[in-house]
């Protein structure tokens, strides 16, 4: 934490033991939101009451939309149904909307009763898009004007617009409100007062379909820098407009939730501080990942009858003290794999190349990798067998020799998982990610060890 940041947590800290609320309200008039926002995280519960008291409406509101998910509910619970209303009315329709989505049916019903119909209206357009959509994360105020306008009555326009954001053009329309293109206002102060808009216009400009996926509007701004983008919708109409600052908050929620999927576990556990609820999440991953394990033993259980009926029990219990090194090995060779093709899918590196491509450079590095740990893990054998055994140095080198060819074998398969099933999943409608999670690699420490089972029972009969 910067030694600024440090010096406002100790003073908000000692005001509130105080409870010198003049003061502390004379100290939030000089800081940023961001921090206030950030001190609300580290407070209790009585102290947020405090701190909300003290606090003029708008900048609470922005405050109650800037702190984290768990924070928020938190709030949530704390503010009187008066207060929810007041603040969600003083937040932009789009940020509003996403508030509102977090809440109760029945207070949502009840805040959005107390907003003026028009907004009320926009807001309940905004919440009926996917919140993961372009129409979801988009803002629908907006500057749009026709296409045979001047220059003056544009700049008239802005001028008698009541817009509180940031924006960096106007968006061009014909009569019917379908999009035609956007001027830019670096133009709009460089031409002539009486040029019309159609000589200025950029007919090329880029643009969303309200229905695409947020993680697709954020390639779109990585590719051509963007700073704002206008959203469409299915009939070429101009609806709404996603900004940078917009984008770089779904960058971070995307990388969240695949940071999660990829754990085995998700965001949602984030929404409240509750242990319990959160174990509950994670639980839910975990006791697939037990029954997969149960798998795995029983494979082994199966193996051993076989090897007690060929009467190699030696070969079977020297077999078992290498089946965690072909496990983990597999397992985090196709954890390699699935993670760099999910990370070139979210980014939209990958998915811009053909499979074919991929699939070439993949193999390639798994024979590699494969090839190495293959030869490593058979040396490893050789030296600790050598270390505990005098006698079957024939059982001996069909052990070696089985653990390097198991090795090999278990990791291709693992990196083919690897690869294939983001893919697969992004095909059907899953998150790429949780093919990195422990399901996924549960799965590859079954299979990698039936094959290595497989072949010592083959090399060693």
């Amino acid at each position: 934490m910067p030694d600024k940041q440090k010096q406002l947590v100790q003073q908000v800290f000692k005001l509130l033991e105080a409870r010198d609320k003049a003061a502390l309200q004379k100290l939030f008039k000089k800081q940023r939101t961001s921090d206030i926002a950030e001190v609300v995280e580290l407070v209790d519960t009585e102290e947020k009451r405090v701190i909300f008291d003290v606090l003029d409406k708008p900048v609470a509101a922005e405050i109650l939309e800037k702190v984290e998910e768990a924070t928020r509910a938190e709030l949530f619970e704390l503010l009187a149904e008066h207060e929810i209303h007041t603040l969600i009315s003083e937040l932009d329709l789009d940020d509003a909307a996403d508030l509102l989505a977090e809440l109760p049916e029945e207070i949502r019903r009840k805040v959005l009763k107390s907003i003026a119909p028009p907004d009320s209206e926009e807001i309940k357009e905004l919440m009926s898009y996917s919140e993961d959509s372009a129409g979801g994360i988009m803002d629908p105020v907006l500057i749009s004007v026709p296409a045979g306008a001047t220059v003056t009555e544009v700049v008239n326009k802005i001028r008698a617009a009541e817009i509180e954001e940031d924006f960096y053009s106007v968006y061009v329309v014909d009569d019917t409100g379908k999009f035609l293109g956007d001027v830019r206002i670096r133009l709009l102060l460089t031409s002539p007062e009486n040029t019309r808009l159609n000589d200025l216009i950029d007919p090329n400009t880029i643009y969303v379909n309200v229905e695409d996926d947020q993680e697709k509007v954020r390639n779109i701004f990585s590719k051509n820098d963007l700073i704002v983008v206008p959203v469409l919708d299915e009939n070429h109409n101009l609806i709404g407009r996603i900004t940078a600052d917009r984008v770089i908050e779904v960058a971070e929620e995307e990388a969240v939730e695949d940071l999660f999927a990829m754990a085995g576990t998700n965001p949602d556990e984030l929404e409240s501080f509750s242990a319990f609820r959160a174990a509950r999440i994670r639980m839910t991953w975990l006791l697939p990942c037990l029954i997969g394990t149960a798998i795995t033993a029983v494979v082994l259980t199966f193996f051993n009858k076989k090897f007690t009926l060929q009467n190699l029990p030696l070969i079977y219990t020297g077999a078992i003290a290498f089946v965690p090194m072909i496990a983990a090995i597999s397992g985090n060779a196709g954890l390699q794999t699935s993670a760099i093709v999910v990370s070139g899918l979210a980014t939209g590196h990958l998915a811009a190349l053909k499979l074919s491509q991929v699939v070439s450079r993949e193999v390639r590095i798994a024979v590699l990798v494969a090839l190495s740990c293959a030869v490593t893990g058979g040396s490893t054998c050789a030296i600790l067998l050598k270390m505990h055994t005098s006698d079957a140095a024939i059982e001996a080198a069909r052990l070696v020799f089985a653990v390097g060819s198991a090795m090999f074998a278990a990791i291709m398969v693992a990196t083919t998982l690897g690869l294939f099933l983001p893919f697969l999943f992004r095909r059907i409608g899953i998150d790429p990610a949780i093919s990195s999670g422990p399901l996924v690699t549960t799965a590859n420490d079954s299979i990698s060890v039936a094959i290595y089972m497989t072949l010592t029972l083959f090399l060693a009969s």
